[in-house]
Parts: structure tokens; C-alpha cells; sequence
């Protein structure tokens, strides 16, 4: 069975292109505020006030400017644009900002808490750049071109864009601020046992099935790219960005080689959803195990393994329902690896929940 190639360019750009407007052109930018106002033509007050105060954060008139020290009190303004989502929601629109502390570094760069001159707090990822090259220009017009796109996606396991802002030395990515960081830094801290896990995975998959139904492909799903709330809410984080990370001449040993999948290994004509499918698995196993997929293996021994399709050692000591959704998620054939969808009636997903003193009415529709 031969599976169609998605990615063979490794570029989101083609593969978002149907989250654009109709007309597949990106929102043209608003110089004027007032433009942006919703006309609600229905006699109901409360909405058309509450319609109003969200448009409020439009400026007539901004310009961009910044600091170019590293101050945590650098300011910067941004050209507004359309506050509607694609699904009839006010988007959220960044204009005047801070940049606050350091909340980490990566090899896509550093990522700073943001406040907006609304108080709105949120992330900003930085990404240098400098000594790019024309090579590293086009792909940084390439990557604002991708984020604009993303920002049509909304699911509430997916990390919301929120756009973009560039000057002379650096790419500023606004994104949904997540507050209790990474699965990464959560096993690090905490044993996850298996209810935990299957919680988090299955609705990994559901923010998966929505990319997939829309022919995405995550390209870089790992406990450090998966982001968890105070309500345990996770997010998918950094899709469509992996390749962004050779801006900043990072060598791709620096660690995601460890949840690729054979077919990405071996470059044999592009790949496609099921590579995100393998990821996956590497990602459970990480979760139960606190390790990374062949953790005992140097970054290159790892990569030759991976491309003659051994998959990670997976512990006898794990439950035998995360072991079988584990394997099937690490069939070295891709076309028979399940889908996101149907690994959502996987035993190990479909575990009950714990039973809870109380139901709030706000997490009824909530994909746990």
C-alpha cells in the first residue's frame, strides 16, 4: 500500500494553504481600527458592547519599534490585524507590548512571558536574525507567511498563534502563553502514572486528528513540544516550526532525531500523517518512562537503528494496554501504522476518568 506524500519539501506553507480565506490570500492588514468594528444589526445591547470592547485593542495608527538590548522591559508595537477567527470568534490581536522574563531557551531560540497594552499576558518566541544569509531570509519570509496561516487553526489542544512582529535583529512569534510549561519538564518533576498518561494522550490525539483532517502534519511531537495548563489542558505547541530551527544553524542531533520516524530517517520521497503517529508512540513511551526514546544511544548510533526500523526498547514492566497502543503506534510500515482517530478508541484512551466530588459547567465539552 503506498501512502501519499505530504511533506516531501518539509513546509507547512502548501499544507495550510486551505486554512486561508477563500480567496487564498492572507487578511489584508487594517490601517484603520474603526474598519474592524463588528455591525451587529440584532437588538441585543450586551453583545454589540462586549463587540465593541474587543476591537478596542485595534490602533489607528501603529508603528514598530523595540529595544535592542535583552531588557526585560523592551517595548514593542505592531501593525494590527483582522480580529476575526475563521470560526466567527474575536481573535486576539497583539498591538503594544512588553517583553518580560526569560522563560526558556530552545534551539528555536528563547521564549519570553509578553504583556499587552491591554494586560492580555501571552509567550514570545525570539528568533535571531542575524547572519542568516539569503537563504535564511527566505525562509524567515516563508515562516511569517506559516504563522499567519496558523493562525486560522483553533482547537483546544492546539497552542493558538496570535501573529508576528520583526525588526532588524529579530522575529517575535506571539503565541498562547501555557502556564505550567511542558510534558517535559512534568515527568521531570512527577512520576505520570498510567491515568495521567492516557488522559494527556488521548487528547494529543484529538489536537492530532484535527491537524490530520486537514492534511497537517505536525512534524515534531515530543513531551517538549506539548504543553500542559493548571486544568490539564494539553496543547500542541511548535508545529510547523520544526524546520525553523536551522535559523539558527542548530544540527538536527540536538535531540528530535530521537522521536523521528524510519521513513523521515531514511528521506525516501517525503512522508506523511503517519510520521506523526510514530512520534507519538516515542512520546507515550517518553511519559511512562521518563527517558527519551533509545536513550542509551549516542544521537548518530540512534539514527542508523531508527532507519532500519528497530524500534525504542519498550519496558515489560508498562501495562499491557500501553504497551499494545505503543507498538501499534511503532509499526515500522507506516501504512499500517492506525490514525489518529482511530487510535481514540485504543483501551489505553479510552480508560474512565477518576471519579470527581463535583462537574464544573465550563469542562463539559473538554476533550479529557
Amino acid at each position: 500500500m503506498s501512502l501519499p506524500v505530504i511533506d516531501k519539501d518539509c513546509s507547512t506553507w502548501d499544507l495550510c494553504r486551505e486554512f486561508g480565506p477563500d480567496s487564498e490570500k492572507l487578511p489584508a492588514l487594517n490601517e484603520e481600527g474603526s474598519r474592524n468594528r463588528i455591525e451587529v444589526e440584532d437588538q441585543d445591547d450586551e453583545r454589540r458592547r462586549m463587540a465593541r470592547e474587543e476591537n478596542c485593542v485595534l490602533s489607528a495608527s501603529c508603528s514598530f519599534t523595540t529595544n535592542s538590548n535583552d531588557d526585560d522591559s523592551s517595548s514593542t508595537t505592531t501593525d494590527p490585524i483582522s480580529s476575526v477567527s475563521p470560526n466567527g470568534r474575536f481573535r486576539r490581536v497583539i498591538s503594544t507590548w512588553q517583553k518580560g522574563e526569560l522563560l526558556g531557551r530552545g534551539s528555536f531560540g528563547s521564549v519570553y512571558e509578553g504583556i499587552a497594552d491591554d494586560g492580555f499576558f501571552f509567550a514570545v518566541k525570539e528568533v535571531s536574525l542575524l547572519d542568516q544569509g539569503v537563504e535564511g531570509r527566505q525562509s524567515i519570509i516563508q515562516l511569517e507567511q506559516e504563522i499567519a496561516l496558523l493562525r486560522q487553526i483553533e482547537h483546544e489542544n492546539i497552542v493558538q498563534y496570535y501573529g508576528t512582529a520583526k525588526d532588524e535583529s529579530h522575529l517575535y512569534i506571539f503565541i498562547e502563553l501555557v502556564t505550567k510549561g511542558s510534558l517535559l519538564s512534568l515527568y521531570q518533576k512527577y512520576t505520570l502514572r498510567d491515568s495521567v498518561v492516557s488522559a494527556y494522550t488521548r487528547q494529543i490525539l484529538h489536537g492530532l486528528k484535527y491537524l490530520h483532517d486537514r492534511g497537517v502534519v505536525h512534524r515534531d511531537i515530543k513531551c517538549a513540544n506539548l504543553l500542559v495548563d493548571t486544568n490539564g489542558l494539553v496543547k500542541l505547541a511548535d508545529f510547523g516550526l520544526a524546520k525553523a530551527t536551522k535559523l539558527n544553524d542548530v544540527k538536527s542531533c540536538k535531540g528530535t532525531v530521537f522521536w523521528m520516524a524510519p521513513e523521515v530517517v531514511r528521506s525516501q520521497g517525503g512522508y506523511g500523517l503517519p510520521a506523526d503517529i510514530w512520534s507519538l508512540g516515542c512520546t507515550v513511551l517518553e511519559m511512562l518512562t521518563r527517558r527519551f526514546p533509545y536513550a542509551e544511544f549516542e544521537c548518530m548510533q540512534a539514527l542508523f537503528r531508527i532507519g532500519r526500523g528497530e524500534r525504542p526498547h519498550i519496558p515489560g514492566s508498562l501495562s499491557s494496554d500501553a504497551q499494545d497502543f505503543i507498538l501499534k503506534c511503532l509499526q515500522v510500515d507506516p501504512s499500517l501504522r492506525l490514525t489518529a482517530a482511530q487510535l481514540l478508541d485504543h483501551p489505553f484512551v479510552k480508560r474512565p476518568l477518576p471519579a470527581l466530588g463535583f462537574a464544573s459547567p465550563y469542562h463539559f465539552n473538554r476533550h479529557i
